[in-house]
């Protein structure tokens, strides 16, 4: 889910290094969600081989497709199992699928197949669980909502009840909109878009502390993590009292603990308000949300980030 940010961003002139280069493949630039009224798709997840999952933050429903194909289907129906709303979308090594459902205050773990596997619910009220990331024993899910980062273990075949494994008091300054998540390790990266920080975690030692972020701010919606390149989706002020979003690119100390924003993609409209980001061999792809829309439309759409690799 996005929160605007209104303050300018100034990006630092230094080049990136290239990524490998990788095989070209004939894949669509642009991949139809749905034609149905209401959708607003939230999160992307995509596997090496190509599958792609999409949320609906306005049903709940998630869609599936292959990239190498223009049109997603449906695969979770939107209003099963409670998930009248999905946010983020992860998928763990065993494949299951890990679905934040937003204002439902509510984790959905899915087989491959479809079936439900957990339901876990956050004990606060007023939870928001907007994304997450899963490792091989956990999944950890910001709260837009409370402030809180929640903690499910995901040890063998089971997945545990939600831990708030750092609280608002946990943080150096309480938190007004977590929003995207990225873990290496030990470490976990946390945007929180109501004070425009992105927090390094220990997770070991539940302690959070400041990334220094010269050149930008990585105050992002989705995040994606790929060495010490950091990639955000961000918004800002284009003129004339217009909002944009883009992909930034930061490049990340060893340690984490600062980042220096370095490029950005070609920008996006505001009735666009893509969210968040994910892989597809040299590719980037993106959400086209339109939550910021004051009339969205169909049809609803996942699109290549231009200018950014």
């Amino acid at each position: 889910m996005r929160k605007l940010i209104a303050a300018a961003v100034v990006l630092a002139s230094t080049v990136a290094p290239s990524l490998p280069a990788m095989a070209a493949t004939a894949r669509p630039d642009t991949y139809v969600v749905s034609r149905a009224e209401g959708v607003l798709p939230e999160g992307i997840a995509v596997t090496p081989a190509g599958t792609m999952y999409v949320t609906s933050a306005g049903t709940g429903a998630v869609y599936r497709g292959n990239t190498r194909s223009t049109e997603l289907t449906p695969f979770l129906p939107p209003g099963t199992d409670g998930r009248t709303r999905a946010a983020g979308i992860h998928l763990d090594g065993r494949g299951r699928i890990f679905v934040a459902g937003w204002d439902t205050g509510t984790l959905f773990v899915y087989h491959p197949d479809g079936s439900l596997v957990a339901k876990r619910v956050a004990p606060l009220a007023g939870a928001a669980l907007n994304d997450l990331a899963v490792t091989d024993d956990a999944v950890y899910v910001t709260d837009s909502g409370t402030g809180t980062l929640w903690r499910a273990t995901t040890t063998g075949p089971r997945v545990g009840e939600l831990t708030p494994w750092l609280t608002p008091a946990d943080f150096p300054q309480a938190p007004g909109f977590l929003n995207g998540i990225v873990v290496d390790g030990r470490v976990a990266l946390v945007a929180d878009q109501g004070t425009e920080r992105l927090y390094r975690v220990d997770l070991p030692r539940r302690k959070a502390s400041v990334v220094e972020v010269a050149g930008g701010r990585m105050a992002a919606d989705g995040l994606l993590l790929e060495g010490n390149r950091l990639y955000g989706v961000v918004n800002f002020p284009s003129g004339a009292g217009e909002v944009a979003f883009a992909v930034d690119l930061a490049i990340l100390d060893a340690d984490r603990r600062t980042a220096r924003v370095i490029r950005r993609s070609a920008p996006a409209s505001l009735d666009r308000s893509p969210t968040t980001i994910a892989r597809d061999g040299s590719r980037l792809l993106w959400v086209h949300s339109q939550l910021n829309n004051p009339s969205p439309a169909p049809p609803f759409t996942v699109t290549v980030v231009r200018g950014l690799r």
